[in-house]
């Protein structure tokens, strides 16, 4: 039936197009209300009066050295409270992710990830509505990527 929602893993590797990321690996998270990415180096300015934020980005896991520069539109900052029960004040953008074949407008909070385990959280303002989560499953419309190259499988070091 065309009309039932896609399903997506625990985990999936999604396209940021606004922002030139052409890959980086979320996990969804249906715990957490918004979406986050990690970024570092932010500054607000004002471009023909728009606010706006310029970031870098590390698009992969344990990969320091690959970086991503972006701007977008501030559209708000707010307080965003983590698992660990942590508040932090953080800058609020509006972005699309391509996720299969489809793609979809989200909001998204900028905040230092170095120390999670994912570069992205998929919260559930992001998938619902659109997605049905099978957290036994992983890359389930991103396999694609995977077989494709466009993402290499690291090593892990014995």
């Amino acid at each position: 039936m065309s009309s039932e929602k896609p399903i997506i893993g625990w985990r999936e590797w999604l396209t940021l197009p606004d922002l030139n990321v052409p890959a980086i690996k979320a996990k969804v998270d249906t715990g957490a209300r918004s979406s986050a990415m990690h970024a570092y180096d932010m500054q607000t300015f004002m471009r023909r009066g728009v606010e706006m934020v310029r970031f870098v980005i590390h698009p992969y896991q344990r990969d320091t050295e690959r970086t991503v520069p972006a701007e977008a539109k501030l559209v708000d900052r707010r307080w965003v409270r983590s698992s660990g029960g942590q508040r932090t004040w953080r800058p609020v953008i509006h972005t699309r992710i391509q996720l299969g074949d489809d793609l979809h407008d989200i909001e998204l909070t900028l905040v230092n990830r170095d120390e999670m385990g994912f570069r992205m959280l998929l919260g559930r303002q992001a998938v619902r509505h659109r997605f049905m989560v099978d957290p036994a499953r992983s890359y389930v419309l991103s396999k694609h990527m995977v077989k494709s190259r466009k993402i290499k499988r690291r090593r892990r070091e014995p």
